[in-house]
């Protein structure tokens, strides 16, 4: 199995939605590299970004959970930086 580099983008434009995602981002915590968060309260949204090092399948389906959201889109963009890891996760 291998780990990849990837940085999800998300857009938060419902605000109810926040809890769901911060609780998909808490489950994931333990492959996130770092967060950052900007609020764009002109345009009543949130952006942010999302550095995470983790099995591509797991990439795959913490970006499907939270594009599911209503009023949350996201995106991800995979790096070249793959990485072979042992049965133990490691």
């Amino acid at each position: 199995m291998s780990k990849r580099v990837a940085l999800l983008s998300i857009i938060v434009s419902d605000k109810k939605q926040i809890s769901k995602l911060n609780e998909y981002l808490h489950e994931a915590s333990d492959y996130i590299i770092g967060r950052m968060g900007i609020p764009y309260r002109e345009r009543n949204i949130n952006i942010i970004s999302i550095a995470v090092d983790a099995p591509q399948d797991f990439i795959s389906a913490l970006s499907g959970k939270i594009g599911k959201l209503e009023g949350v889109a996201s995106r991800t963009t995979y790096s070249d930086v793959i990485t072979e890891i042992s049965g133990d996760g490691k």
